[in-house]
């Protein structure tokens, strides 16, 4: 899977560098021409540890091999979107089709509302940043709020900056199960043909 998501990087122009974020005992399994840094023991910590070895550039693109399915011009097209708004970062996002229900309480199975799904965008990565307000929200957070962070746009969020979604599609999906892996060979395979 991260052969797949460096060759979609690879193939968009204005990515100088690669940066893989790797367990510390598997450096030594990175692709060819990237640059591999021990993660952390979370998500945000790792993409601290990337940040920090990236040499100096904007923006910065943000994305997890657990989506080898992103397009080069997903890439591009976040890219562009950050160029034109002036936002802080543009996270790639799908729009919500399923009804969403919020349950009450941690564990709960009652109904507490309906959220309008019209206004529902299920994130997705690649994300990108001006690299000055991702450093900010990583460098400035607590270890308990990395902890916590579910997507890096979130911290930049918490830190007063402006995000804004770039369309992607549902076949942009995350490989979590079996099933997610199976799925994603399939439209491989149909997108190879």
């Amino acid at each position: 899977m991260l052969e797949w998501s460096v060759e979609a990087l690879r193939s968009v122009p204005s990515v100088e560098q690669i940066v893989v974020a790797l367990p510390a005992s598997d450096l030594d399994g990175a692709p060819d021409g990237t640059l591999a840094v021990a993660g952390g023991a979370v998500r945000s910590e790792s993409v601290r540890e990337a940040l920090r070895a990236c040499p100096s550039g904007d923006p910065v693109i943000v994305h997890d091999a657990a989506r080898p399915l992103a397009p080069a011009r997903l890439f591009e097209r976040a890219l562009e979107q950050l160029e034109r708004s002036g936002a802080d970062a543009v996270v790639a996002a799908a729009p919500v089709s399923d009804t969403i229900k919020e349950v009450d309480g941690a564990g709960g199975r009652r109904v507490s509302r309906t959220l309008d799904r019209a206004r529902l965008w299920a994130v997705q990565t690649p994300q990108v940043f001006q690299r000055a307000a991702l450093e900010r929200a990583l460098l400035d957070a607590g270890v308990d709020v990395l902890a916590s962070a579910t997507d890096d746009a979130w911290l930049v969020e918490q830190a007063g900056g402006a995000v804004e979604v770039v369309e992607s599609s549902p076949a942009n999906l995350k490989i979590t199960t079996p099933t997610d892996l199976t799925l994603a060979e399939l439209l491989l395979a149909e997108a190879r043909v």
